[in-house]
């Protein structure tokens, strides 16, 4: 047969959890490291705004092109004068 249990025994054994869980203090942060992330965060999304305005901008842009009308003029080829030597032709420096 098992001894009686005594509030004197589990007083000890919530003494021993208690002890346990106060070494076992995770996560616990400094302020700095919420400032951090929270800028973090905040610039990311800061950035995330930036790229996606421009890239509204440059889709609206290259719609306006393609929708414009395209016109093709045909042209006559210009008259070449025919120069006796190459050296009289206007574009060399004599």
């Amino acid at each position: 047969m098992k001894p009686p249990v005594t509030n004197r025994d589990l007083y000890e054994e919530l003494q021993e959890v208690s002890k346990l869980s106060k070494k076992q203090r995770h996560q616990v942060k400094s302020r700095w490291y919420y400032l951090f992330w929270g800028a973090a965060t905040v610039s990311v999304f800061a950035g995330q705004m930036y790229v996606g305005t421009g890239y509204r901008r440059m889709s609206k842009v290259i719609e306006s092109v393609l929708e414009s009308p395209i016109i093709i003029e045909q042209r006559d080829p210009p008259m070449m004068l025919p120069f006796e030597h190459e050296y009289e032709h206007p574009m060399v420096i004599q």
